[in-house]
């Protein structure tokens, strides 16, 4: 019964197979007039390029208020053929008291 289930289980595996798609590096920013911020507390996304279905696409820049404070915007790059998208980094802990 064991060999069975084996053979049952093994026969139904399959290999995971992944195919990239290489863009190259994404065009130089636009150039484009920043508007004020529209209140206290926000800080600017700098537009940037992002990959969609094999070619580039323009995101305008924003304001945006940090998802927690100390949080700082970590803009998009390309590095060594791989695309590395924008995100939010900091310490999360920034100004709390360790409840323990």
């Amino acid at each position: 019964m064991f060999v069975a289930l084996f053979m049952a289980v093994s026969g139904t595996a399959s290999a995971q197979v992944s195919i990239g798609v290489r863009i190259g590096e994404p065009p130089p920013p636009r150039a484009y007039r920043v508007p004020p911020p529209p209140g206290p507390n926000y800080e600017w996304v700098e537009g940037y390029h992002y990959p969609v279905k094999g070619k580039y696409k323009w995101h305008d820049g924003y304001w945006a208020h940090p998802p927690y404070q100390g949080a700082y915007w970590v803009a998009p790059y390309y590095h060594d053929n791989h695309y590395y998208a924008g995100h939010w980094e900091g310490d999360r802990h920034h100004g709390k008291r360790d409840h323990r």
